[in-house]
């Protein structure tokens, strides 16, 4: 008897993760109906519909179209959405990914409802709780059965918050997957041409974290700091519709130099894998952006306090520096003068994570006499 299982997806990050495990679920049709719903946090063409396109993902089966809103608005209206999809469809586990807003709300109607609830990118932690994030991380977690891990710290974590043993999984990063997927389709993007740009002679940068964006004097010093950075190595950034809103409405949008940080329109998956893979380095408060760039070997630079992905920093080229001006500059010397620290990528980092997910599904809802 095939088991169904619907995966929720909301946000950029999810659609990334969810690619290569509903492909993986796919090849088990006999053992799973496999279902997808995208709630539409992130709505737009270039943050949604497009990705799904390059990643060669079918549409979803169920689109419910939550738009923006607050963090309390989008996450109830997921939850009341989901629960009517939910006590209709039956079924035998939801899977969720990372830790935006859909993931929380699908873990708790799941949970709420008695159906099981697995949880791909579990464990991390960044210890901070005025993120949203970490909020959506450990109500998930808490919620979970099946816990699937990208790194040892994850499991650290959950184990020391009295999660089972048995219950977590270390299987590696699913989003390495898509992108391992993708390196060769990538290549054949024409970004570079188009922005007049040249391997290694740029740096990347992406910025849409409300700690970062949502303050005026903090988003304003750092474009002076990002100018500063520009006058070395010109910076190129993919503005989040988030972002670019911010800068217009408090009236930055003249406010650095633009030969120093030039401010492109979203771009989709292949583009931006293609501008990261052949930038110098990269700035970022994206936690995948670590990731990505810790597979490919490009020197990042967090601008955050802290990181929920320890190993980027640890065996990766990750650095956390923060919006401190000379950790920043520090790193970029050291990056320019070729002394920056080489990194590796991490165990089961392999592009095999979602067969590695299916099979332990297969096992533990499937095998079962």
């Amino acid at each position: 008897m095939t088991k169904r299982i619907i995966l929720i997806v909301g946000a950029r990050p999810n659609f990334m993760k969810a690619a290569p495990l509903l492909k993986q679920l796919q090849l088990h049709s006999d053992k799973f109906e496999a279902s997808l719903i995208h709630t539409g946090q992130h709505y737009d063409y270039e943050l949604s519909q497009l990705f799904f396109e390059q990643l060669k993902m079918k549409p979803p089966d169920i689109f419910l179209g939550v738009g923006s809103g607050s963090h309390a608005y989008q996450t109830a209206q997921i939850m009341m959405r989901l629960e009517e999809l939910l006590i209709e469809k039956k079924p035998d586990l939801v899977i969720v990914f990372g830790d935006v807003n859909s993931t929380m709300a699908g873990a708790i109607v799941a949970a709420k409802l008695c159906i099981g609830v697995a949880h791909v990118e579990a464990g991390l932690r960044s210890f901070d709780n005025t993120m949203p994030e970490e909020i959506n991380r450990i109500v998930t977690d808490r919620l979970s059965q099946y816990l699937f891990v990208t790194e040892a710290s994850g499991k650290r974590n959950l184990m020391h918050e009295g999660v089972p043993d048995e219950n977590i999984y270390l299987v590696g990063n699913i989003m390495i997957d898509s992108l391992i997927n993708s390196l060769s389709p990538a290549d054949g993007s024409d970004i570079l041409d188009r922005l007049g740009l040249r391997p290694g002679e740029y740096a990347t940068l992406t910025l849409h974290r409300p700690s970062n964006v949502d303050d005026k004097s903090v988003l304003e010093d750092l474009l002076i700091v990002l100018g500063k950075v520009g006058m070395k190595t010109p910076v190129v950034f993919p503005c989040h519709p988030r972002t670019m809103k911010n800068l217009t409405e408090f009236g930055l949008s003249g406010k650095y130099n633009k030969d120093a940080l030039r401010i492109i329109e979203p771009l989709g998956y292949l583009d931006f894998l293609k501008l990261q893979k052949e930038s110098r380095f990269v700035l970022t408060d994206s936690g995948g952006i670590q990731e990505e760039t810790t597979y490919l070997g490009i020197p990042c630079l967090t601008l955050r306090n802290n990181t929920e992905r320890p190993v980027t920093v640890e065996a990766g080229s990750n650095t956390v520096t923060a919006i401190d001006p000379a950790k920043i500059y520090e790193a970029i010397d050291q990056i320019l003068d070729g002394s920056y620290k080489s990194g590796t990528a991490p165990e089961l980092w392999d592009g095999n994570t979602a067969e590695r997910i299916v099979n332990i599904i297969i096992k533990e809802l499937c095998d079962i006499s």
